[in-house]
């Protein structure tokens, strides 16, 4: 299949994929959205939300739409690295056996991933970056497609462990969950009071994904829409050639060239969603605010005036 025509597929089988999700799912239309473009980007997102929005039955039923493994993994401040990858056991041979962890599967959910110590948060990082853990000396690979995500409570910071900025970068999208609105809710309440169980159909294959992850990096980007993300990411260093005095008065620090990579993969994945053959600058708008908003640091006097992140990002669109 050529690469136009496996595009107009990846449209198709996306508006399929919606409608699968809309038979557990109501609403949520922009969340789920960025969480497709995350899996097919091959990156990981972070969700920030309340409690009680739904987001572990969101991803269990985007993982069965998709027909991958999923596994979720709540965190707590006694959880300990070799709970998430797995340890080695002596079996009845004395011979010691490597037991997987839930690590192990197609997609995780980190839930509450800042309520444990970082020790335990970093064990995550060489399976997000890499694609495999090392046990005892001995590199594991993961499966792929690998994707995780990962739930952060705003509310409860009694007892949390913020994550550091090297493992908040690896995340390419954070998603910020809202409340649905009283039409949505009306039909959550319906739906979830009564005995009618819904289906969820698998419309992949674990190959296909990786085929349309594969897709998604090669498709093309003018070398001007590439400079544009670049100088985006570069206006949000207080210390760079680029920064307005806006961003020198309320950033600390700003994005690293992680986000000029995820601004353009995001975008290439945006743009083949929408049927284009080739992102344009309204893609890398489009992505600006989920790839950005968690790389870049406020100062206390962003903090004092009540500057968000998303201001300062609409700032310098």
């Amino acid at each position: 299949m050529s690469d136009v025509a496996a595009i107009h597929n990846l449209v198709q089988k996306r508006a399929e994929l919606k409608k699968e999700i809309a038979k557990i799912i109501v609403g949520q239309e922009a969340v789920i959205d960025q969480i497709l473009l995350c899996v097919f980007s091959g990156g990981h997102a972070l969700l920030v939300g309340v409690p009680g929005l739904a987001k572990t039955l969101m991803v269990n039923t985007i993982s069965e739409a998709l027909g991958l493994h999923f596994k979720r993994i709540q965190f707590t401040p006694d959880l300990m690295p070799s709970d998430i990858l797995g340890s080695e056991i002596l079996d009845e041979n004395r011979q010691f056996k490597f037991v997987k962890g839930p690590v192990f599967s197609n997609i995780i959910l980190a839930d509450e991933i800042n309520r444990t110590p970082p020790k335990t948060q970093a064990a995550l990082l060489e399976a997000m970056q890499e694609r495999s853990v090392t046990i005892a000396g001995i590199n594991h690979k993961l499966d792929l497609p690998y994707f995780v995500l990962a739930t952060q409570n705003p509310i409860e910071q009694e007892g949390t462990y913020p994550l550091p900025e090297a493992q908040l970068d690896r995340f390419m999208f954070a998603v910020k969950l809202e409340y649905p609105s009283f039409e949505e809710e009306v039909q959550v309440v319906k739906r979830t009071t009564s005995d009618v169980v819904h289906q969820i159909n698998p419309l992949f294959t674990a190959q296909e994904i990786i085929d349309f992850q594969h897709l998604i990096r090669r498709i093309p980007v003018a070398d001007n829409v590439v400079e544009y993300a670049v100088t985006l990411v570069g206006k949000t260093r207080p210390d760079s050639k680029f920064a307005t005095d806006y961003v020198k008065n309320y950033l600390d620090w700003g994005a690293g060239p992680r986000a000029s990579q995820n601004l353009i993969l995001a975008a290439k994945a945006h743009a083949a969603f929408n049927g284009k053959f080739s992102p344009d600058i309204e893609d890398v708008v489009a992505v600006a605010n989920s790839v950005l908003r968690h790389r870049i640091i406020k100062n206390y006097k962003a903090d004092a005036e009540g500057i968000t992140e998303e201001m300062i990002i609409a700032k310098l669109l």
